[in-house]
């Protein structure tokens, strides 16, 4: 028995369904792949379907637990049951605020257990305060019977087809950096592996200012959430995000010169303990999560 032993039933009805496309989606640019050592065909071809069962119903919003209080250095802390990182807005925040998102980091490694565990980190934009819609893209980390898979891949709420992978020959130590961009509703996103450039894609798409309302812009580690639970968190050596950006009102800054930052901390489901530690911002573009529990 594995995932489904420590998927933390929620029983909410409004959590969006979404699918994981294995190959490489509509409209992305991928380079080649490059030659790379591989597991065994079946192998990757049953972690890849045992994936697809579990994201079938991605959740890609954040689940917030409790109230916001004030936190350190004048930013709000946020706790979530499957978020950790940094979140520019708030639910006043006007629509159409952010224009621009974009950071870097070094993909992790995780350990791998007996239990399949699923940890991902991307940057992007919405997915806040009830928006409805979400633009991010990142790398992925999957457990499967005691093994690791990585990936990068990229998501478009409602308006996309799920969480489509692209690279899948991403590897612990590849330097990532990963941006949304959007004008009018057409955003563009794009992430280089410069370690592997057979994992780096740009692709394009569309979503109607009145659907995708861009009140947020996130830097964030992710325990993907379903409509029968959350996953629990692969056990990953450290996401440490640099040169947090964000573009807002025409204006180019940083995670930390937005008017409303917030930390947020991921939780467990009785909200006695953290599942990841959240440094504080470094020069307003930097910080790192480290993991502390899975469930």
């Amino acid at each position: 028995m594995r995932l489904l032993r420590y998927l933390l039933v929620s029983g909410s009805a409004a959590l969006m369904a979404g699918t994981l496309t294995l190959t490489t989606g509509t409209g992305v640019t991928a380079p080649p792949q490059a030659s790379h050592v591989a597991y065994p065909a079946r192998v990757l071809s049953a972690a890849r379907a045992s994936l697809a069962h579990y994201l079938r119903h991605y959740h890609p919003q954040a689940m917030l637990a409790g109230h916001a209080r004030a936190g350190r250095n004048g930013i709000t802390a946020m706790p979530s049951y499957n978020w950790s990182g940094y979140a520019d807005g708030a639910s006043t925040t006007p629509a159409g605020t952010f224009t621009a998102v974009s950071g870097s980091w070094t993909a992790p490694g995780v350990k791998c257990g007996a239990e399949d565990e699923i940890t991902v980190d991307w940057v992007g934009l919405d997915g806040m305060f009830g928006s409805g819609s979400l633009e991010q893209l990142g790398t992925l980390a999957w457990c499967y019977k005691g093994s690791p898979f990585y990936a990068t891949w990229w998501e478009m709420s409602p308006t996309g087809k799920g969480l489509i992978e692209v690279g899948t020959t991403l590897q612990p130590g590849d330097r990532i950096t990963a941006s949304v961009t959007r004008k009018g509703a057409k955003y563009t996103l794009k992430l280089t592996d410069a370690t592997n450039p057979a994992n780096s894609f740009t692709t394009k798409q569309t979503c109607p200012t009145t659907t995708c309302l861009d009140t947020s812009a996130e830097w964030i580690s992710e325990r993907p959430a379903f409509n029968i639970g959350i996953t629990p968190q692969a056990h990953y050596n450290a996401f440490d995000l640099t040169n947090g950006a964000q573009t807002s009102s025409g204006a180019p800054g940083t995670i930390g010169s937005f008017s409303t930052v917030n930390e947020i901390t991921m939780i467990d489901a009785t909200q006695a303990y953290n599942l990841n530690d959240v440094s504080s911002l470094t020069s307003e573009n930097s910080f790192s999560t480290t993991w502390q529990n899975s469930y």
